[in-house]
């Protein structure tokens, strides 16, 4: 790890044939006050800043090592090959392997601490999947496959809203049985403690949604909001945390009750992430907390109808960036 506090971070370019090499190459032009070294294949991130008409200086690297800050217009680049040609906008199973890979390397780099933070891109779950690797989302893989002992929690932010997710890619019909609470609690528990240490919170707010709706209605609609988010609520309190729910979700996020609340926690994905990326697609900031590594990433997919069209909007790529810059750096507000 760097220093002088200018941070190194590590960007995993994600799935070659989506928008992921458009986002990077994009970015590269900007002004980016860190280290930055991507892991891709350099002949992907060449030819689609071609097709995109970007002028980009690529140097390939073998690790974070003696990195300078970076340069707008050039790119640090660890090269990891493809297993076959790249098309834009065509998904090959035969490269699932290649997007591992460099995610792996990431990781790795970020747990050795030659890097303070990763930032990845957008990857397809469903191509992974049919190459025959059990791949549900990046939050699922770090808990799993690379920090066992971690239970991470995935939240999306956005200037004015955060949202975390006590469930994450299961299927609705699995949500009820998947709540515990035990593991409701130290969802909270995660959540509150990075909205301290990351985000310099004294005192965090924070609204824990109900499953059911109007939150059950005191059991007659369900009885997890009675039974287990109830009870995991009063397990997690402390003296320093407002903890409020469970809260009915259809009017959890009204504007008066956004204004007095730091952060949500929503019990499966589609119940506060329609409501943030509502608000502010293409400029939100998935973080995963409750790691010993700092990861953040786009909000979005690999959007492969747009890879190198030049009408992907780079936005979220920098506010993870920025995000991971910040998170990454010394006294962070």
């Amino acid at each position: 790890m760097n220093h002088d506090r200018l941070p190194t971070l590590a960007l995993s370019a994600g799935e070659p044939a989506g928008i992921g090499p458009d986002i990077v190459t994009s970015i590269a032009s900007r002004q980016i006050p860190a280290r930055l070294i991507c892991i891709a294949d350099p002949a992907v991130l060449d030819a689609r800043a071609k097709t995109l008409g970007i002028k980009l200086q690529i140097t390939e690297c073998s690790g974070p090592g003696a990195m300078q800050a970076h340069q707008s217009g050039s790119l640090a680049v660890l090269p990891v090959r493809t297993k076959v040609p790249v098309i834009p906008g065509r998904l090959d199973v035969n490269n699932a392997s290649y997007v591992l890979e460099c995610l792996d390397i990431a990781i790795a780099a970020a747990h050795a601490g030659t890097v303070d933070a990763i930032v990845t891109g957008p990857l397809h779950k469903g191509v992974i999947n049919d190459a025959g690797y059990a791949f549900t989302g990046h939050t699922e893989y770090l808990a799993k496959d690379i920090t066992p002992k971690c239970e991470p929690v995935m939240m999306l932010l956005s200037e004015d809203l955060r949202v975390a997710l006590a469930t994450t890619h299961i299927a609705l019909r699995d949500v009820p049985k998947a709540l515990t609470i035990p593991g409701l609690t130290n969802v909270i528990q995660v959540v509150g403690s990075a909205l301290k240490s990351h985000f310099a919170i004294e005192r965090p707010r924070i609204g824990v949604c109900g499953l059911n709706p109007h939150a059950g209605e005191n059991g007659h609609f369900g009885r997890e909001d009675l039974d287990i988010i109830a009870p995991a609520i009063a397990a997690a309190q402390l003296p320093e945390l407002t903890l409020l729910g469970p809260m009915p979700a259809d009017t959890a996020f009204a504007p008066d009750i956004r204004s007095s609340v730091d952060a949500y926690i929503t019990m499966f994905h589609d119940q506060g992430l329609p409501v943030i990326k509502a608000l502010g697609f293409g400029e939100i900031v998935n973080i995963t907390l409750g790691l010993p590594i700092l990861r953040t990433s786009v909000d979005h997919g690999t959007a492969l109808d747009l890879a190198g069209s030049g009408k992907a909007n780079p936005g979220s790529l920098w506010a993870a960036l920025t995000a991971a810059i910040r998170l990454a750096s010394p006294h962070n507000p």
